[in-house]
């Protein structure tokens, strides 16, 4: 039986990865095992470990937390996480890392591999963004032996940077898997749940930091939040992350706490739903970029969190400014748009991306010649 381990830091990555995951587990040839760390162990992000706990997975916590609101405790949390991940790869001793995005933890988690000669295998790789995290998740390309692209510009990039061939795969966004294959409940019950108004036009917004705009997150928030409170929209907020900046924009909901619907966390299935049923997606989420389109609905991308990534007709890029976002969610709500936006075609996949990986964590080669990389061209 080969074991798999899976590291998870963060609510949003662990719900793109939730259905795969399951699969993964319930597959009589593998043995999956969960570290989770980062803001799945931070109350003030929602506490999201009782959602892995319920899924019953062999489970591994690393208290690694973002102790304070900068970027050095990003960079403390990334070192801190290492060395603490070090000790639990020993003991778990897998056959193969299975990462997915760009985050620290996945970042440390790819080093300790290599080091140790445990082989990588990384998902959504290739991908162009802005900022830090375009930084490592390429360089989290170059840590890992295996390669699970979501398109093929992204197969194509991963191959610039001189990745062999054979071990580069284009299974799609696992994100998408869940959309494409599952039953969510309708617009009236989630809604009546939720005690909103099917009947008012309503967005989600989901806005995250950016570490180059230093000082910026919380007049970046505001100006969102007042831009959908002027156009008298019903609104449902998700907290953003943990990266330095993001205590500063919580604040700033917390203020409207009376005005809108705000929530720390949700669980998969309950945010695929409000997306599903809301009129538009708000912020800087890959959420709205790579998920959004599967739905139909438009997306106002604020900012350059997902400069270049790329993206299907659903999307509207704003700037920062009040009157920026103001423009873009009418464009979004014109009648030529929400029909552009519901024809639109995702570029992320068939909702198959699942039975690709585990049939490749099933059948791929390990050992030597796989971790004795070199420069393909």
């Amino acid at each position: 039986m080969r074991k798999i381990l899976y590291v998870t830091g963060s609510r949003a990555e662990y719900g793109l990865m939730q259905s795969t995951l399951k699969l993964i587990d319930s597959d009589s040839g593998l043995d999956l095992h969960i570290v989770a760390t980062g803001m799945h162990l931070m109350p003030e992000f929602g506490n999201t470990i009782t959602e892995i706990e319920h899924d019953g997975f062999a489970l591994h916590k690393i208290n690694s937390v973002y102790s304070e609101d900068s970027k050095e405790a990003m960079a403390r949390f990334a070192g801190d996480f290492l060395l603490k991940f070090a000790d639990v790869l020993k003991d778990i001793n897998p056959d193969l890392i299975l990462l997915l995005g760009d985050r620290a933890e996945m970042l440390s988690a790819a080093v300790a591999g290599a080091y140790m000669s445990i082989p990588v295998a990384h998902i959504h790789g290739g991908e162009v963004s802005s900022t830090v995290d375009e930084m490592a998740r390429h360089a989290i390309t170059k840590l890992s032996e295996i390669h699970f692209a979501a398109t093929e510009s992204s197969a194509e990039r991963i191959l610039k940077m001189g990745e062999i061939p054979s071990n580069i795969y284009i299974v799609g966004a696992p994100g998408l898997d869940s959309i494409l294959n599952d039953t969510l409940p309708s617009k009236e019950e989630v809604f009546k749940s939720l005690g909103l108004n099917s009947s008012e036009k309503t967005v989600l917004i989901v806005q995250h930091p950016i570490t180059l705009e230093d000082g910026k997150s919380e007049e970046h928030m505001r100006a969102i939040l007042e831009a959908v409170k002027e156009e008298g929209l019903q609104v449902i907020v998700v907290y953003p992350n943990a990266d330095a900046g993001g205590r500063e924009m919580i604040s700033v909901i917390e203020e409207y706490e009376e005005t809108f619907n705000i929530f720390k966390s949700m669980e998969r299935p309950l945010f695929l739903s409000i997306m599903k049923h809301s009129d538009a997606i708000i912020g800087n989420s890959s959420s709205a970029i790579i998920e959004a389109p599967s739905f139909g609905i438009p997306a106002v991308n604020i900012g350059s969190r997902q400069k270049g990534r790329e993206r299907a007709d659903n999307v509207i890029d704003s700037g920062y400014k009040k009157e920026e976002v103001l423009s873009a969610i009418k464009k979004a709500f014109s009648p030529e748009f929400i029909e552009k936006a519901k024809m639109c075609k995702n570029p992320y996949g068939d909702g198959k991306a699942m039975e690709r990986i585990v049939k490749i964590l099933k059948e791929v080669k390990l050992g030597r010649e796989l971790l004795d990389k070199k420069i393909a061209y």
